[in-house]
């Protein structure tokens, strides 16, 4: 039986504006079962040397687990009376355009909601260990293994099929064995791992007659009443027929491809995390899928997601939709939970009392976190996943110039750029490869070598700029077009890896062409093992040249019914391709430094470094720096202006630490009825915005003409160089936090509640304003024409807080201001008394700031 279909829509050019909500299975409730005869009222199972589960029987049967530091506090816990773990076999629709996708619920051929717990064990030594299970050397005993039943006892109707075959006097019951380990991973994580057996099929006879809750002679106490005329009745009663002599078809399923986890949560409790999210932080209440993808065009803000939807399937994405999502979160009451592996899941919040993670497979592993508070929640995710190196120091000293237009280009900005006196650490140069004209304006030419026509004298101008300390960055991504018609090329690189056979291929075996855009391209298959070494000398010769610093585009697109040297599941792998493409930049990366000697080596101003967008779980161990994607030119909160600040906080609770966006945004559209043009006000704005983010990088958008640029006016430029000193003011504090956070993780901007978890009014902000480590409070501007800001200061803070600009000291707690912040004096305040509020005033004096 197929359980998965794929459509395209690619081509799909008038669509339905308005697309409904991807249909998606209901939350899935269970009863819990458990032998009396084994488990009796009140127990406690060791895990490791710091953790335990509490097992109650009461009301229902219920399992706790809690760090033995704070056994009153517990990290996990079931719901009583229901089953914790269920499983099913359903149907998928993928539907898939242009790096979007929508993943929809259909028939369920098979529901497992009920449970039961045969038994709880402690296991002490592997001798005595005989799970599903493969146990790792460093495992640290005593683990927990439960085991028991899932099965469904109810007969329910789908369009197509039965779940459970009924015929006259006769019940077919599925079941499936499960076993659910626990074992401690380090000392403030727990991990768990569940196995699903394959469903099989019991025929129970009807049998009439009360139901007792309790059946002490058979060893099983019941949370709820059991269906009206069904008893379970013991093994040795002759109630089992083969099905074959009764003739009865059984439906033939070899496993699961939907796995439920249920447990409990607070109605007060709020979830943040997630990977980087746009248009929320916390999270209760809804459906949070994660798959990464392209964000979408507007993504809810109207009218512009109205128009992309309109002429591209989905195109206009929506809350949810995003580059970089991440199975985790932590909640407002300190617990945190994260899946391990890349399948398609889904966390379902949307129930007060309880959380439902569903996953697309058959078995399920991930941690359990335990923290005193989300400062430590993310040093200990970080820990097991990864944490990003130092940054050069050249990348945070200075503006990051975002052009395009070749040398003249180049050098008549540099020029302008010098006589305002801006800090600049870089020109970061997007169209290094060329440009070509398409039915959709000028596109780059994926083809990863200089464009020698565009930029003439490209290794003079790389040699002039760094005698001034200016660096190259350039651009590139894991597609490659067929560019047999670009001119001056030196090499074709598509029909290279075509040669090589490292591209990845359709279910045909043949060279996958996927639509981009405006024309076709062949992705690397990153798990081919010669896909790595081509792409680092493509890389090598890069910054041979001299380039120091590169884009690393796109990682969200793999469709999922590609075909993979690896063989692995393409919906997963999906997941993973991000992953692997920051892995391949980060060795070259490392490698590169290795093969440095002498004093080149030790001149950290060498070092190189690069940037992307599409990321998952573990993405900090690889990718050295994140920039959040393509967001609109507006002030709208869903894909404009808010929805950067609510992503850079977002993706800081999931262990991205180093993330920024354009200044300025980068989508700009200009059709008969419908125009988003960068405003002045809105890149001013913007500038203020990334002056405090960890890097200060511009970007032209995907039409300059059409958008106020840094270089536009004498406004645009001498505001430009105010904000690029801002930055450069507060460099000693940014190197020290992105210090620590390669030691632990933290992220350089942070939501407040990372540091005033217990303030109510500090759980609910979003965009409205973040903290720069510990010591600097920013309260942007993010709405056109607005002139002052609301500004709430936390409960629990032991200092005051000072206005950068007037000096006026703030010391009301858990209180409100407003306070002025016309263009150029956003609203910042630091420390008082604090050597960082001391050292940044000073810096910003020396600068004639203030």
């Amino acid at each position: 039986m197929e359980t998965i279909k794929i459509t395209k829509k690619h081509h799909k050019h008038l669509n339905n504006p308005f697309p409904s909500t991807p249909k998606s299975l209901p939350l899935i409730q269970g009863s819990l079962a458990f032998n009396c005869e084994k488990l009796s009222s009140h127990q406690i199972f060791t895990i490791g040397n710091d953790f335990e589960i509490l097992w109650s029987s009461n009301n229902g049967g219920c399992l706790s687990i809690s760090h033995q530091s704070k056994p009153a506090r517990p990290l996990w816990s079931s719901i009583p009376g229901k089953a914790f773990v269920s499983a099913a076999l359903a149907e998928t629709l993928v539907e898939e355009s242009r790096g979007s996708f929508v993943i929809k619920d259909r028939h369920i051929h098979l529901l497992c909601q009920d449970q039961t717990i045969d038994d709880i064990r402690v296991i002490n030594d592997q001798f005595h260990f005989d799970g599903p299970f493969t146990l790792h050397q460093n495992v640290q005993f005593p683990l927990v293994l439960i085991t028991g039943w899932i099965f469904s006892k109810k007969i329910k109707k789908t369009n197509q099929s039965y779940v459970i075959y009924n015929k006259k006097d006769i019940q077919f019951e599925t079941k499936a064995g499960y076993w659910l380990l626990f074992d401690q991973k380090t000392s403030h994580q727990i991990g768990f791992e569940l196995k699903l057996g394959q469903p099989n099929f019991a025929i129970r006879q009807r049998r009439m007659g009360r139901i007792r809750i309790r059946k002490r002679n058979l060893g099983w106490c019941w949370s709820l009443t059991r269906p009206k005329g069904f008893v379970r009745i013991s093994s040795t009663e002759t109630e089992n027929q083969p099905a074959a002599e009764l003739k009865i078809p059984i439906p033939q399923h070899r496993e699961f491809n939907r796995v439920f986890l249920t447990y409990s949560s607070e109605g007060n409790e709020r979830f943040y995390g997630f990977g980087e999210q746009f248009s929320h932080m916390d999270f209760k209440g809804k459906r949070v899928p994660i798959f990464v993808q392209e964000q979408g065009i507007g993504r809810g803000d109207q009218p512009i997601t109205f128009a992309a939807n309109l002429v591209s399937y989905r195109a206009g994405g929506d809350w949810s939709t995003t580059y970089a999502p991440s199975p985790f979160y932590m909640t407002s009451k300190m617990r945190s939970v994260y899946l391990q592996g890349y399948d398609y899941s889904v966390f379902d919040l949307t129930r007060v009392d309880r959380v439902q993670i569903q996953i697309h497979g058959n078995s399920v592993q991930g941690r359990i976190l335990h923290g005193n508070s989300p400062c430590e929640l993310i040093e200990h995710f970080t820990e097991t996943i990864g944490r990003p190196p130092e940054l050069p120091d050249w990348i945070v000293s200075g503006a990051v110039a975002g052009m395009q237009g070749g040398t003249d280009a180049v050098r008549r900005v540099w020029d302008a750029l010098r006589s305002y006196q801006v800090p600049v650490s870089a020109f970061w140069l997007q169209d290094w490869v060329g440009q070509r004209e398409t039915l959709i304006g000028s596109q780059l030419w994926w083809n990863w070598e200089v464009d020698t026509t565009r930029y003439k004298g490209w290794k003079q101008l790389l040699k002039d700029l760094n005698a001034h300390h200016v660096k190259v960055m350039t651009y590139c991504n894991p597609c490659l077009a067929p560019s047999h018609e670009k001119p001056n090329r030196r090499r074709n690189l598509f029909e290279e890896a075509k040669k090589l056979d490292i591209l990845v291929k359709d279910k045909n075996g043949e060279q996958y062409l996927v639509p981009n855009t405006a024309f076709d391209v062949g992705m690397l298959d990153l798990t081919h093992p010669d896909t790595a070494s081509w792409f680092k000398q493509v890389l090598q010769e890069m910054v041979e040249d001299g380039v120091r610093g590169w884009m690393a585009d796109f990682g969200e697109g793999l469709p999922v019914d590609a075909i993979l040297y690896s063989g692995e599941d393409p919906i997963s792998a999906h997941n993973r391709y991000p992953e692997l493409w920051a892995q391949i930049n980060r060795e070259f990366v490392e490698e590169w430094k290795d093969k440095c000697t002498g004093t080149k080596r030790e001149d950290t101003k060498e070092d190189l470094v690069f940037f992307m967008r599409a990321g998952f779980r573990d993405s900090p161990k690889w990718g050295m720096l994140f920039w959040e994607g393509d967001q609109m030119v507006s002030w709208q909160a869903n894909d404009g202006i808010k929805s950067a600040v609510v992503g850079l906080l977002s993706s800081g609770l999931s262990g991205y630490a180093f993330n920024h966006s354009d200044i300025g945004g980068y989508c700009a559209v200009n059709l008969p009825l419908i125009k988003y043009r960068r405003s002045e006000e809105l890149l001013l704005r913007w500038m203020e915005l990334n002056a405090f983010t960890t890097v200060f990088r511009t970007h032209e958008g995907n039409k300059p003409s059409f958008n106020s640029q840094f270089y536009s006016n004498q406004q645009t430029l001498s505001h430009f160089a105010r904000f690029a000193k801002v930055y450069r003011a507060w460099k000693f504090y940014r190197i020290k936090l992105v210090k620590e956070a390669s030691q632990k993780g933290l992220p350089v901007c942070r939501h407040l509640f990372l540091h005033y978890p217990d303030d109510d009014k500090v759980q609910r902000l979003s965009y409205q304003q973040f903290l720069v480590g510990t010591e600097i409070l920013v309260v942007p501007i993010l709405d056109k024409g607005k002139k002052k800001v609301r500004v709430y200061f936390p409960v629990g803070e032991t200092s005051t807080w000072q206005h950068i600009w007037t000096e006026k000291i703030f010391t009301g707690k858990g209180s409100e201001a407003w306070v002025e912040a016309p263009i150029g004096y956003p609203a910042v305040f630091v420390k008082a008394d604090s050597i960082v509020g001391e050292t940044f005033r000073k810096n910003l004096r020396n600068s004639d700031i203030l």
